[in-house]
Order: structure tokens, then C-alpha cells, then sequence
């Protein structure tokens, strides 16, 4: 019996300051197809080396931003099949990747990592907003917030596993596998009763 591989993923997404970036990701073993259509100019910066020794047999996904100041392309690796999530920060320069377990601070003029968070779990969310000093990282069993150095802010650990994250109406609400809810000040990180 033989495997079937799908065609990777894409997603173009625009940021504030006429940042236009594209995303091209896939499965396990798939980086000749994802890094097919990576397109010539800028920087090339490849962060799967950081995660393994092989990256390629991993997932992988590519990021090519482009904007005022030029362009940029990154690559990244991940043990387990997953969409990558990005969050402008525009007053730090700073674009937050989250992809498998791994949180990258990069930045938004070059495509360079500043820094890089490793959780634990499997990564599912990340939240950012201008009313916020720091983004949102939700993993299956802890919720943390990174500021724009990289530094945790602070970190709740999760007895049970989140399923999904929402940020809505000032709260970051937290479904559990077992269907309760549970909602977090997402400055402070204190429940909310």
C-alpha cells in the first residue's frame, strides 16, 4: 500500500504598514513540495535547523513577507502537522510565529528570529491586540504571555486539556476536553469569576 502526500497549504494574510505575507505549509516529510514555490529576493532565513538536525523530514512551512522595507522569507520546522499562526506587534517591529511547540519572535524587517519559546504541548492559539503588552500563547495544558523580548510575562499550567481559545470581550475563555469553560484576565493571566 502506498501513501498519499496532499499538496501543502497557502494562506496570504495582510498587516498594517502594507506587510503582504504568504504562507505555504505541509505534512511530515513534504519540504521539496512547500519550499517549491519559494519565490527569488530578500533574505532567506531557515529555522528548522533550530528544531532538528533533520528539519526536512519534519513538517514544514515558509513564510514570505513582503513590505516597505523589502523582503523576507523563513522557513520553519515542526515535529507534528500543524497551520502556523502569526501576530503582528507594529510598535515593537515585531512579527509572533507560533508553529507546532515552538513560539518565534521575528523581526518584521528582516525575517531574523530575536527570539524563540518552546512550550511543551502542542501549541492551538495566540492572541494579540493594541490593548495587550504582550501576546497570547495557548498549548494543550498551560496558557502563557510573551512580551515583545521574549520574556514570559506569566504562565498558567492547565489541569486539563484546552480544546480551544477565544479572545472575547476583554477575557480569554478556555474550553477543556471535558467541555467546561473557563475564563482568564488576559493582562494578569487571574481567573475571572
Amino acid at each position: 500500500m502506498t501513501g498519499t502526500t496532499s499538496e501543502p497549504r497557502n494562506a496570504t494574510i495582510t498587516y498594517p504598514g502594507g506587510l503582504r505575507a504568504r504562507w505555504r505549509w505541509g505534512g511530515s516529510g513534504s519540504a521539496a513540495a512547500v519550499f517549491a514555490l519559494s519565490e527569488a529576493g530578500g533574505t532567506l532565513n531557515d529555522l528548522g535547523p533550530r528544531i532538528s538536525d533533520d528539519p526536512d523530514a519534519l513538517c514544514r512551512a515558509e513564510l514570505r513577507l513582503e513590505g516597505p522595507r523589502g523582503a523576507w522569507t523563513t522557513r520553519f520546522a515542526s515535529a507534528i502537522h500543524d497551520e502556523p499562526r502569526a501576530t503582528y506587534v507594529d510598535t515593537a517591529g515585531l512579527l509572533v510565529v507560533s508553529y507546532g511547540f515552538h513560539t518565534f519572535g521575528l523581526d518584521a524587517a528582516t525575517g531574523e528570529a530575536r527570539w524563540e519559546h518552546r512550550s511543551a504541548t502542542p501549541l492551538i492559539a495566540q492572541f494579540g491586540s493594541p490593548r495587550l503588552p504582550h501576546v497570547l500563547i495557548q498549548s494543550e495544558l498551560e496558557t502563557f504571555a510573551l512580551e515583545n523580548d521574549g520574556a514570559v510575562a506569566w504562565r498558567i499550567a492547565h489541569s486539563d486539556v484546552v480544546t480551544s481559545a477565544e479572545l472575547f470581550g476583554g477575557r480569554l475563555i478556555l474550553t477543556g476536553f471535558d467541555g467546561q469553560l473557563n475564563a482568564i484576565d488576559p493582562v494578569t493571566g487571574r481567573p475571572i469569576g
